[in-house]
């Protein structure tokens, strides 16, 4: 069904941001697709959209370790169409870091902490007017080490907690108007940086901790968010989809 709802989606060209801005599109949003460096993979994108329905799909760009993009970011959405129903902070990145790093693991944690939370706090706190008018929603793309931490990553860790207390906070201080939740994806894709010979013992390490012995897939995850999109009464949660790893963290 086509609407003229508007969604955001943050790191929308590639892997689950994709999946999301597909989703999202083929139940009749407009989709804004925001990348940082993916340029043409989400120009392809867009294209696709429009093709399917035209004026259905752009894209911006940002670079959200900068805080002055991230505002540009902000401002540029709402000229876009002129509306906004849907926030979606999917854009995030995971890097290592320890208290024993070497002095580089403060761009480690910079880096955490301005994408995978400072950011979402701005696009929210900006963008919540426009939403409120709308009846809108934000949702934030979380993780289960959110609650407990994954070993080597200390500031990715501290980063997404500090997003799940976003979802939390802005819960309580943005309704009754624009309700708040959050996916907190466990394994879900593997990650693309795979050379280490290492890696297959460590997938099948994971697998054997996950009580459901398996990977999830990205349809969980969109039929995870469609679920929070119609259930009008679910506000301030963070749905685990990850087979059980988190009860046995």
């Amino acid at each position: 069904m086509v609407t003229d709802r508007v969604a955001l989606v943050t790191g929308a060209a590639r892997r689950l941001g994709r999946e999301i801005s597909q989703h999202l599109h083929t139940s009749g949003y407009r989709v804004i697709l925001h990348y940082s460096q993916s340029k043409q993979e989400a120009l392809d994108l867009a294209a696709g959209f429009n093709r399917v329905r035209a004026d259905s799909a752009v894209t911006l760009q940002a670079d959200l370790t900068d805080i002055t993009q991230v505002e540009q970011l902000a401002a540029s959405t709402k000229t876009v169409w002129g509306r906004l129903d849907l926030l979606i902070n999917n854009a995030s990145v995971f890097m290592p870091d320890n208290i024993a790093s070497t002095p580089a693991s403060h761009a480690c944690y910079q880096a955490n902490f301005r994408v995978n939370s400072e950011a979402p706090y701005i696009l929210s706190t900006r963008l919540a007017p426009e939403l409120s008018q709308r009846q809108g929603q934000i949702i934030n793309m979380v993780d289960i080490y959110a609650d407990r931490p994954l070993n080597a990553h200390t500031s990715y860790s501290m980063s997404k907690a500090a997003n799940a207390m976003l979802v939390q906070s802005l819960a309580i201080e943005l309704a009754p108007e624009v309700r708040v939740n959050g996916i907190a994806p466990g394994a879900i894709l593997w990650p693309e940086q795979t050379r280490d010979p290492a890696f297959e013992n460590y997938k099948e390490t994971l697998l054997d901790k996950i009580p459901l012995r398996k990977l999830g897939t990205l349809e969980d995850i969109t039929r995870a968010l469609q679920f929070i999109l119609e259930c009008g009464y679910l506000n301030g949660q963070i749905l685990r989809i990850d087979g059980g790893r988190s009860v046995t963290i």
